[in-house]
């Protein structure tokens, strides 16, 4: 039954294959590329065939199997040779190279060698060895597969997905055979037997694909170089583990007990010796840079990796300075650094350290006209080019500061520049293989400089902008205190000139005791709001009458200019009486000041909408549109003579903060009309009456 299942299996694949090599084949358009698909085909038939007539276990059919995969092996390689020339291809071919040298030693294997090995012992072990090598070939052989597919260009991804699909396919059943076949030691005949049915479910997805199109490009990347590398690293493993194994399966005895055990030893020896070390590390990272790669860095692993140290925020962050530092020492893989600032006389500071070593304390002496010479030239220092305290930048000789060279301990300085300003200078211990640096090193540090020069300006930037509005709060406060105090003091005036002429009347030192004493409460009311603390922290609004505040503040306004006061005295507001006073004060002086003397102020009292108005009229000169849209509640912009100008804009403030709303009217010869909105309280006779109930 198997017999026949691989005759017609393998017969059928034979033709198709055949088929699609001539389909192909006549529509050939010159491209090298499918010229080798079509003779991976052909071998695919010829072998196929060979499995029908003489059985997919015959050393022939083995042979042949072993052509197919490497014709299949030379079309994947000659879709790499498409890509860009250069060194990081030296890489991947070598790992072509490797898989193509165990395919032709299973060939031997598998092909040759049982003719020569009529014992039942040594003809197990080659056949074992046989799938061991087939297991090999297998995996190596589908990684470069999904590194093709991976590293294809996007416009090709689609063209190349259903041959790479049906080249998985292949060596995922080889996989499994050659495994199978290795762990039990056994021919597996009926899995030998179904490859010719498989093969032949596969040939859909190469005929769709040939047919789709040629556009066959890849552009290799340096993750699928290290990828490349790492495999034929797993294959040189497997081979010396596998090869081992047998060779202490054949001696037996105590020779595979010592065998065992000196394997092992010499695995944990190298694993010992080489895992901890940062040093081996650093070296084997610098010869695979060297040999196997055009560039020294993966510069969009470096940026995201720069970018990810310098965007930390939250409470947990590490200061600005302490990212820079560490950002710009992972690029050079320096395990120390030292971050350095100047003042305004270019004197340098530590800022920020990160595993440095050397003392801080230190002489002054030489920074300033070194800094300023970096400021200017933006030059990367190479302390390994010092000699005898000087350094050549840009043909001209520098004195380095001695603190810099001391103990030959540091490799790099990396100026930060922003603005064509040095706002830091970088300076980087050697990595731990050392070496010089190169163009490589010059423009990522020179790169990485700028953009964290940027990151430390912004946030300057921010530490002043926050101390600055600090600054403005206070100075805000400060000027509302002024324009209030201006106004005590314009009051106390008229007191003291009325007092030489009325000071013996009785009625007239009562009033004025009575302005003193008011006086003299707002200006300790004044005295309170300097403090930050009390300035920031207004009274709870509570339900206050409108009538007895309104009353007041007209009374006292009404000694310097008629003043007339009407409406519905038993309004109530949700406010604060002290900021709704002086909100109130404010307007009222701003209206007396623009109305003509014998013309008085109109104060209204009234309801809109649920929200009780006060409404402030003067019979002035008036407002544009443009003055009330673009100068009227600006701070420090007045039309008076000698005034601040920030009545209207404190009144507005204090007014918003009670959660209330200022709406002007004004037209130009004609006057103004201030009106303050603030929530509505229950009026006070509906307030004594539920009292009463």
């Amino acid at each position: 039954m198997i017999t026949v299942i691989s005759l017609w299996s393998h017969g059928l694949a034979a033709v198709l294959y055949s088929a699609l090599a001539l389909s192909l084949l006549r529509h050939w358009k010159g491209d090298p590329r499918n010229m080798r698909l079509i003779a991976a085909f052909a071998m695919t038939a010829v072998w196929t065939a060979s499995a029908a007539l003489l059985g997919p276990a015959h050393p022939v059919s083995l042979v042949l199997a072993s052509a197919r995969t490497f014709a299949f092996l030379s079309f994947m390689y000659s879709i790499l040779r498409s890509a860009e020339e250069d060194d990081r291809q030296r890489a991947v071919k070598m790992v072509y190279f490797t898989v193509a040298g165990v395919i032709g030693l299973q060939t031997i294997v598998a092909g040759i060698l049982p003719q020569f090995s009529d014992t039942p012992p040594i003809h197990d072990t080659v056949l074992s060895t046989a799938h061991m090598l087939g297991i090999i070939t297998a995996a190596g052989c589908l990684v470069l597969v999904h590194n093709v597919y991976g590293q294809a260009a996007q416009s090709s991804r689609w063209n190349i997905r259903l041959p790479m699909i049906g080249l998985a396919g292949m060596w995922l059943y080889d996989l499994h055979l050659n495994t199978l076949g290795y762990l039990s030691s056994e021919r597996v005949d009926d899995l030998y037997a179904m490859q010719g049915a498989i093969m032949a479910m596969l040939v859909p997805a190469f005929a769709l694909g040939s047919r789709a199109g040629n556009d066959w490009r890849i552009k290799l990347s340096r993750a699928a170089t290290f990828q490349s590398i790492s495999v034929a690293g797993i294959l040189a493993y497997l081979v010396l583990m596998m090869s081992a194994n047998r060779v202490i399966e054949v001696l037996g005895g105590e020779w595979a007990r010592i065998a065992q055990l000196s394997l092992v030893f010499a695995i944990s020896l190298v694993a010992l010796i080489l895992l901890p070390s940062g040093k081996a590390r650093a070296w084997l990272r610098v010869m695979l840079a060297k040999h196997l790669f055009q560039h020294r860095y993966d510069y969009r692993e470096e940026w995201l990796r720069f970018n990810r140290t310098m965007g930390v925020t939250g409470e947990d962050a590490d200061p600005i300075e302490d990212r820079v530092v560490k950002a710009i020492a992972d690029i050079g893989e320096s395990p120390a650094a030292l971050l350095v600032v100047p003042d305004t006389n270019y004197r340098l500071s530590t800022a920020a350290r990160w595993n440095w070593a050397l003392k801080d304390a230190r002489s002054h002496e030489g920074d300033a006209e070194f800094a300023r010479l970096l400021e200017a030239t933006g030059h990367i220092i190479e302390f390994g080019a010092v000699r005898d305290g000087m350094l050549a930048i840009e043909g001209r000789l520098a004195i380095v500061p001695q603190w810099m060279t001391a103990d030959g301990y540091a490799w790099a300085g990396v100026p930060l520049i922003h603005n064509e300003r040095l706002v830091g200078l970088v300076l980087l211990t050697h990595p731990f293989v050392r070496r010089g640096l190169d163009w490589e090193d010059l423009d990522l540090f020179r790169t990485a400089g700028m953009q964290a020069a940027s990151y430390l300006a912004e946030a300057r930037s921010h530490h002043a902008l926050a101390d600055a509005e600090r600054f403005d709060e206070f100075n805000r406060r400060f000027a509302f205190i002024m324009h209030d105090i201006k106004n005590l003091v314009s009051q106390l005036s008229l007191v003291a000139r009325n007092a030489e002429r009325h000071a013996e009347n009785p009625e007239f030192r009562a009033d004025m005791v009575a302005t003193l004493q008011s006086s003299v409460k707002k200006m300790n009311d004044l005295l309170a709001r300097l403090s930050r603390t009390n300035a920031a922290e207004a009274q709870r609004p509570v339900m206050l009458p409108l009538g007895p505040l309104v009353d007041g503040v007209v009374a006292i306004k009404n000694r310097a200019h008629p003043v007339d006061c009407s409406g519905d005295g038993r309004l109530a507001v949700l406010a604060d009486g002290t900021r709704l006073e002086q909100a109130l004060a404010h307007l009222v002086q701003n209206a007396i000041d623009a109305s003509p003397d014998d013309v008085p102020v109109q104060v209204t009292l009234g309801r809109r909408d649920g929200e009780a108005t006060i409404e402030i009229a003067d019979k002035g000169e008036g407002m544009s549109a443009q003055f009330i849209r673009t100068r009227l509640f600006q701070p420090f912009a007045s039309t008076k003579q000698g005034g601040f100008g920030i009545g209207a804009f404190e009144a507005r403030t204090l007014i918003a903060d009670m959660g209330g709303r200022l709406e002007v009217e004004s037209q130009e010869g004609e006057g103004s009309r201030f009106t303050i909105l603030l929530p509505a309280a229950d009026d006070l006779s509906a307030q004594l009456e539920r009292k009463r109930a």
